[in-house]
């Protein structure tokens, strides 16, 4: 088995006693001294930072990058005006979801980064390069160290690192392409947590630089580094869908909720007809988020039964909230158990416990 690969931020999460696990083959932190719970709430009501340069990045350039990005994507590219972002998704040929991903607008027609999720790096790369039209591609993902800067006083700190930055010049899915110590950075508002902030695209070479100066600068602050556990928390209190959880080949955009990124009526995707086409026959299973009534932890791949005890669906997700401090799960469900107040049973080690479907996000973002 080959060695976890690190990222230009493993010898400060090391300093700062994290604990350090392997996730899509990369040594991340899961947690640090204080815990999950501390790192969470920290985010809901301060500022906490993420080390998310095991993402990956993929560059499209040249003619034919507009009409690539196109093809390859089921969101409106040719819409995007330069600064702008959108999130958006990779399809296959049966409609399935080769990945989520956020396409960065670098120059319209002709510059695109695509922001890929870590376990998909290579998988997406053969995936663009494959159904490339044309364009010059770019395996950017060793290049760039990727912070994110999340919560309430986000702006605030983010504004003391660049002096000439105003939070304001920004509005959510667009980003600034500046620099830091002479090196190429991005600052984008494109966060995943629900919560105010930024993720800084950093030339990995000065990434420990910038993430250092973002604690000292926001000790004031309450400034925190936050691992994957918590970073998984956050995004479940807001139903974010996850790769390999709500999302994955097999599955359609429109059952997990996510018809809104797919742009049918104003081009041709990959994947395009096969999902029209599973929508025109109806939903055989929709996504859900549900409170557990009785004790217990819904997690991913329990079953969900209705009263009759007739197998109805499956946790996708599943943690108790940090925030609510009440057991909380995502799952897909038969339509008829989707409405507001459905309620049905989830399978936990044996034992069948009360859920009640309820809106989402669980948490409104401060």
């Amino acid at each position: 088995m080959s060695e976890a690969k690190k990222t230009p931020l493993y010898n400060e999460h090391i300093k700062l006693g994290a604990r350090m696990v392997d996730f899509a083959g990369w040594s991340m932190p899961v947690q640090y001294e204080h815990g999950l719970r501390h790192e969470h709430n920290t985010v809901r009501n301060h500022v906490g930072l993420f080390d998310v340069s095991h993402m990956g990045e993929i560059r499209v350039k040249g003619e034919n990058a507009l009409k690539t990005v196109e093809h390859l994507t089921s969101n409106y590219v040719a819409g995007l005006t330069k600064g702008k972002a959108q999130y958006s998704l990779l399809c296959n040929e049966s409609g399935g979801v080769v990945d989520d991903l956020i396409v960065y607008c670098i120059e319209p027609g002709t510059d695109y980064l695509l922001c890929v999720n870590a376990s998909n790096r290579e998988k997406d790369f053969n995936w663009v390069s494959k159904n490339n039209l044309g364009a010059e591609l770019t395996d950017e993902g060793d290049f760039w160290g990727q912070i994110a800067v999340q919560g309430p006083n986000a702006y605030e700190l983010v504004e003391r690192i660049f002096k000439d930055f105003k939070s304001s010049d920004l509005k959510n899915f667009e980003f600034l392409p500046t620099t830091y110590n002479s090196v190429q950075c991005i600052i984008a508002k494109t966060g995943y947590t629900g919560e105010k902030g930024f993720e800084l695209f950093i030339d990995k070479k000065e990434a420990a630089n910038l993430w250092t100066q973002l604690l000292d600068l926001g000790k004031d602050l309450n400034v925190t580094p936050v691992g994957l556990g918590a970073r998984d928390t956050l995004r479940t209190e807001m139903k974010y869908s996850l790769y390999g959880h709500e999302i994955d080949d097999n599955s359609f955009p429109h059952e997990a909720g996510l018809n809104w990124v797919v742009k049918a009526s104003k081009k041709d995707f990959i994947g395009k007809t096969p999902i029209l086409e599973a929508k025109e026959k109806g939903y055989t299973k929709k996504l859900v988020g549900f409170k557990l009534i009785g004790r217990g932890i819904a997690r991913q791949s329990y079953l969900l039964f209705s009263s009759e005890n007739e197998e109805i669906g499956v946790v996708t997700s599943g943690t108790m909230s940090p925030t609510l401090n009440e057991a909380i799960g995502i799952g897909f469900v038969k339509p008829e158990f989707a409405k507001i107040g459905s309620e049905f049973n989830v399978q936990i080690r044996g034992k069948l416990v009360s859920a009640v479907v309820v809106e989402t996000p669980f948490v409104k973002p401060n």
